[in-house]
């Protein structure tokens, strides 16, 4: 890609990942009202509530590597442009998804069940809305990154990625404050009616700035392989739906709970089976196409391998934070008079100590990529797991007497290293392939980060529940209530230390990291 205005299009690309990245977290101030007017009865409808959420994630992460190839093949600006379009369509149907879901009853009422309401199928609808709206937010995330690649030289594209990293964190800390903003003045509709106008303009920004000779001369003939991109799919959906049911209401951000029954076995393994069968097929057909999405042999480039092993352990020990301190918060530390008064002491609470983690997340990515530009990938890389790991070791530190600005202090010494990681880790995958295969490598380092986030909810909730069961035994339980603080205050230390002692492995990783790389294909 030839452009003589690198910063105006790391602006344009950085803004759609905000917005993108916006979306991933303004639903969960605004799930309450949602439940409500879609009369969605709790706790029974819980699951179905969640599916707002995770239907989301899922479609955003098999998006990624998909929406990544495809830029690959046909073009940067044609891509980005289309996946604000989806974005913007997706928006419009779910801020309308309570009328429109009501006119498809009306329309399918006499075809369908009797016992099928209004509110079920609205509530698909909004399901299937959100899906349409992931396509293109999910989508946004590689393509952005293939962009700085394309554009920044190797000297700059370090800083430049340091900057996205930077924005999205900003999009993740902004968006429950902004969801919450559109509920108490507004309506949660009116959050997605400005995505429509917000879109609109980055299209034609977007069409002004990424030429058309932003299209991969080098794109090899043939097409999408659309087999592996189905197959791809299938395994991402499955796997990542396996993980969520493995995590048990802690996947829905609603509930902390240990005490909720774990899951059965039957419930999760034919979708970890079946995704993983999926995945097997995929390598294999993948080895023999001519035009893989996924060119397998990038895996034999130490420097691709290593940074996504490093991603998938950030996204791990990253949900723990995220997941974790809000538990510990509702567990050990919340305190009020009436139930209300609780929540609302532990969300505040919880929010407030989380931004000294994604704030310093935030501006540490800036740092990061300013020293991976002037020291390589392997110096920042290393630091940055060491403070995580320093971080988590402080944490398992805690206890019921805890206090929230030594909290906040550790937290951010956390976020420093999660932040000083993130350019590092994205530049090596970037300049470890030709410019041809960009597109689908930024969306696959990604995609570690988000299944190590899966993995992370997932490990905390079996060992939390296992944890519980096992302490909880050594009380009555008519006295178990005067100790759940301090089972709980346990359980999270001996999570945070497991959380540092994986941050400091990956150190290992980080080691063999290379700043020129002999293979790159």
């Amino acid at each position: 890609m030839t452009n003589q205005h690198p910063y105006l299009v790391l602006a344009l690309v950085s803004f759609g990942v905000f917005i993108a990245a916006d979306d991933l977290t303004v639903i969960s101030t605004m799930l309450p009202q949602m439940i409500f007017d879609f009369e969605i009865p709790l706790p029974a409808g819980l699951d179905d509530a969640s599916w707002i959420i995770s239907a989301y994630l899922i479609t955003h992460v098999v998006a990624m590597p998909l929406m990544g190839r495809i830029s690959d093949l046909y073009g940067r600006r044609a891509v980005f442009i289309g996946c604000m379009a989806l974005f913007a369509v997706g928006s419009l149907i779910v801020a309308q998804s309570i009328t429109l879901g009501t006119m498809i009853f009306s329309l399918i009422e006499n075809y369908i069940d009797k016992s099928t309401t209004v509110h079920e199928v609205t509530l698909n609808f909004l399901i299937f809305s959100r899906v349409i709206q992931a396509i293109g937010g999910g989508g946004v995330v590689p393509v952005a990154m293939a962009v700085v690649g394309d554009v920044f030289t190797e000297e700059r594209r370090a800083f430049a990625l340091g900057i996205l990293g930077a924005v999205d964190t900003l999009g993740w800390i902004i968006g429950p404050l902004y969801g919450a903003f559109w509920v108490n003045y507004f309506t949660w509709q009116w959050q997605f009616y400005i995505n429509i106008p917000i879109s609109l303009l980055t299209i034609l920004a977007g069409w002004m700035l990424l030429k058309p000779t932003d299209q991969s001369e080098h794109a090899e003939s043939g097409g999408l392989d659309w087999l592996g991109a189905i197959l791809l799919s299938l395994a991402l959906t499955l796997l990542n739906i396996g993980l969520a049911k493995s995590g048990g209401q802690a996947a829905t951000g609603v509930s902390f709970d240990f005490s909720t029954p774990i899951p059965t076995w039957q419930q999760v393994l034919p979708y970890i089976m079946g995704g993983s069968l999926a995945l097997l097929i995929f390598v294999i057909v993948e080895r023999q196409v001519s035009n893989p999405i996924i060119e397998i042999r990038m895996f034999a480039i130490p420097n691709f391998t290593l940074a996504c092993l490093i991603n998938f352990v950030v996204g791990f020990v990253l949900m723990i934070a995220m997941v974790g301190v809000p538990l510990f918060v509702n567990g050990v530390l919340a305190v009020g008079t009436t139930m209300e008064d609780f929540i609302k002491t532990a969300a505040m609470s919880s929010g407030q100590i989380l931004s000294a983690l994604t704030g310093a997340m935030s501006v540490l990515s800036i740092v990061g990529g300013w020293l991976c530009a002037r020291t390589g990938y392997r110096l920042p890389t290393i630091a940055g797991l060491f403070l995580m790991g320093v971080g988590f070791y402080l944490m398992n530190g805690w206890s019921t007497e805890a206090t929230y600005m030594v909290m906040g202090f550790h937290l951010m010494i956390a976020g420093m290293g999660f932040g000083l990681v993130i350019a590092p880790v994205g530049t090596a995958v970037i300049n470890a392939v030709r410019a041809e295969l960009r597109g689908v490598a930024s969306g696959l380092v990604v995609i570690f980060r988000l299944m190590g986030m899966s993995v992370g909810l997932s490990s905390l909730t079996a060992w939390g529940l296992h944890r519980f069961d096992v302490l909880s035994q050594a009380y009555e339980l008519t006295e178990l209530g005067r100790h759940i603080s301090g089972i709980t205050a346990q359980i999270m230390n001996e999570i945070f230390l497991g959380s540092a002692l994986l941050s400091f492995v990956a150190i290992i990783f980080a080691v063999w990291l290379r700043t020129t790389e002999k293979i790159k294909l």
